[in-house]
């Protein structure tokens, strides 16, 4: 199972099986880091420029864990693990119930300070993906991943805790939504 750079697992053997679609993949195709940041990876931002700015994946032989720039991050809607939706109150500091889990770092201890990969190869010498790769998970399937050896991919409830503070954050999502008239609102506070 892969390691985060503390040595505490992330609950997958391939981050490339739980990864979505680029994060700079354009609706239509193109590669939005060659055109918005060609002067991070001049070189990369041409190649990209000759192929009319398509994705690197958009070739028949390619992946996008082939680009050197592949980046897939969450939307944090629900638990990847468990399924707990996100329930968040505005205005509110309370903790999250969703976390942003790394499965691989852009850039892991052994390549800081180095170029980027070159496209075609998807992670350091020792086989390590060098692209950034997160998931959501619960706080609560998120301590259970990094303190044992639970996985992503385990069929799993969501824990009970989980499930009560959800509903806490439910219900006062509900009352925030009731109208009370002025009259109502003074007849409760006993004026």
């Amino acid at each position: 199972m892969r390691e985060t750079p503390t040595g505490t697992p992330v609950g997958v053997d391939d981050p490339y099986e739980h990864a979505d679609v680029c994060d700079h993949l354009t609706s239509d195709g193109r590669c939005r880091f060659a055109l918005n940041r060609a002067g991070d990876d001049p070189e990369f931002a041409a190649a990209r420029r000759a192929a009319d700015y398509d994705c690197v994946a958009a070739a028949d032989d390619c992946e996008f864990r082939d680009c050197p720039h592949y980046r897939s991050t969450t939307d944090g809607r629900q638990c990847v693990r468990c399924g707990l939706e996100s329930v968040r109150m505005a205005h509110d500091g309370s903790r999250p119930l969703l976390e942003e889990h790394h499965l691989s770092y852009g850039e892991s201890a052994s390549t800081r300070g180095r170029s980027v990969s070159p496209a075609g190869d998807d992670g350091d010498s020792d086989g390590s993906p060098s692209h950034e790769i997160t998931v959501a998970l619960c706080r609560w399937c998120h301590a259970k991943i990094h303190n044992s050896f639970a996985r992503i991919d385990d069929n799993v409830e969501p824990d009970a805790e989980a499930f009560a503070a959800r509903e806490e954050r439910r219900s006062k999502e509900q009352t925030e939504f009731g109208f009370a008239t002025a009259r109502e609102r003074r007849d409760a506070d006993g004026s």
